[in-house]
């Protein structure tokens, strides 16, 4: 039965189909070079072409040398294989639609200055930062009115669905991985009441992400329950980079004034209702008032890409319920809040300049969760450098892990790391899929984006990027108790012969392209 199961499921067909596709265009290039000298030399000329522009390209070098090699090892091949995979840019449908947004939208335009000011004069260093993300990437900065860190899925699910069941206007929710069970099916009849009032109810779910777990065409159950929904980038059996650029966000927006993110995707494992690697370690964060406006934008975005809808975003703003929102004494924060977005629709990498300002920045400590540690070369050199100048770096991934291959790739980095000073950490219960990074007691950033290529280059991510909030002391407490359970990899451990530096090296290679 779970074979016959197994062989249904939309990716393993889809996968077997695309298989197929590279293994007749492989035999069918490697058979016009054996019929033909021309055409070989051809092909070889093209992948000689092809070389040149990946390393006359501004791109990450780890990646240009991730495709070169194959290129060389099989020259009548791998031009056009990089021809047909190798560019990182999304659609054009993407690309166009962000440009129109951009023109129409300008969220740097809501930048209080006297907020700038204050940060400049109070702290220098993290008014780089905060000047980067906001002028730069165009996400302001705002005085914090309460943040909440959830060390755990189930105690952000709790939270989550009461919040959903208070909303009164309109509800947004946006997430990779979506699966009916005992954490989706109660927001899913939240959501069906709430659109029958009448609320606004608009639901996106990654095509990819899900199509193992849902039905295919799950978006129509949905509409027929009155809930606007859209699956970004549908899932299809043709060779094609634009399935590369995936929608790995997680945000819930709830009447403009609070917003929820973090690694927690809707799905059961996520609050342990399931057990797969063990105890799943994930990590959560509510934000309320203005600084809300930043996530309502990039939900809209996203929205009207790929379904236009909205000719003007103003009418979600925070200040239009704001007024209904009652936060406790004891809740309400300090500090500020910088929620922000990465896409590879542009030419930032923000994701990863927020974790390298954070490294380079810090004084006594950075901790850092991670489910995959697979950096560039810039990563490295930071990790390292803050180490070797003393700072305390520590870094958790998973015990167990949920990607055998993956995992691979992420301990190949250990030695390396470790041999600078820095300390790794495996989280003995299970598999922690939190990303988090934390320094000197007043600086962090929660959010979706892991430590590996895919997140940091070629998905739709977002983070929160806070400064002296009161949550800040709860996410150190937090990390400081997973450390105090994880188990410490020391250097010989890290080393297992020259076989296994062999192997190191080879998925260390090829792995951009992971």
């Amino acid at each position: 039965m779970k074979t016959v199961k197994l062989l249904c499921n939309r990716v393993v067909i889809f996968g077997l189909l695309l298989l197929m596709q590279a293994v007749w265009l492989f035999l069918m290039i490697f058979e016009l070079g054996k019929y033909s000298g021309r055409i070989s030399a051809l092909l070889t000329l093209l992948s000689i072409l092809v070389a040149l522009f990946i390393v006359y390209k501004d791109e990450n070098p780890a990646y240009k040398l991730a495709w070169i090699v194959p290129i060389l090892v099989f020259p009548i091949f791998g031009g056009l294989l990089y021809l047909a995979m190798g560019n990182k840019k999304p659609s054009k449908k993407y690309r166009i639609g962000n440009k129109l947004l951009t023109k129409e939208l300008a969220l740097k335009e809501s930048q209080n200055d006297e907020i700038m000011a204050e940060i400049k004069q109070k702290d220098p260093s993290y008014y780089g930062q905060v000047r980067y993300l906001s002028k730069g990437c165009g996400y302001p900065v705002y005085r914090s009115e309460s943040t909440r860190y959830y060390e755990l899925g189930e105690l952000y699910y709790k939270d989550l669905l009461e919040d959903i069941k208070a909303a009164k206007h309109f509800i947004f929710m946006e997430y990779f991985i979506v699966e009916e069970g005992k954490m989706f099916t109660p927001i899913l009849e939240v959501l069906e009441q709430k659109a029958k009032e009448g609320l606004d109810v608009r639901f996106i779910y990654d095509d990819f992400g899900s199509a193992s777990i849902l039905p295919f065409g799950y978006y129509n159950k949905l509409e027929q329950l009155g809930i606007k929904c859209i699956a970004f980038n549908k899932f299809v059996p043709f060779i094609s980079v634009a399935m590369n650029n995936r929608d790995h966000r997680k945000i819930t927006v709830i009447d403009g004034h609070t917003a929820y993110t973090g690694g927690i995707n809707l799905a059961d494992e996520y609050i342990n209702e399931k057990m797969r690697f063990g105890h799943w370690k994930d990590t959560g964060i509510r934000v309320q008032g203005d600084a809300v406006w930043n996530f309502t934008v990039m939900f809209l975005q996203m929205w009207n890409i790929n379904r236009k809808t909205d000719e003007e975003f103003s009418k979600f703003k925070p200040k239009t319920y704001k007024h209904e929102l009652k936060i406790p004494v004891d809740q309400r924060d300090t500090g500020y809040v910088q929620p922000y977005g990465d896409t590879p629709l542009d030419d930032e990498i923000t994701g990863e300049d927020v974790y390298l300002n954070i490294i380079n920045a810090a004084n006594e400590y950075v901790y850092i969760f991670t489910p995959y540690l697979i950096i560039d070369h810039e990563m490295v050199t930071a990790i390292k450098l803050a180490a070797k100048r003393g700072v305390d770096v520590r870094i958790v991934t998973p015990g167990i892990p949920d990607k055998k291959i993956v995992n691979a790739v992420t301990k190949s980095y250990y030695s390396l790391l470790i041999k600078s000073g820095v300390r790794i950490f495996e989280y003995t219960p299970g598999f922690l899929h939190a990303k988090v990074i934390c320094s000197d007691d007043k600086i962090a950033a929660v959010g979706t984006i892991n430590m590996d290529y895919r997140s940091l280059y070629l998905h739709f991510e977002n983070g929160v990027l806070l400064y002296k909030t009161n949550s800040i002391n709860d996410i150190k407490k937090d990390m400081d108790h997973t450390i105090s359970v994880s188990q410490e990899i020391s250097y010989e451990m890290s080393e297992k012969g020259k076989a296994f530096g062999i192997l190191k090296a080879i998925l260390r290679l090829f792995a951009p392209l992971m």
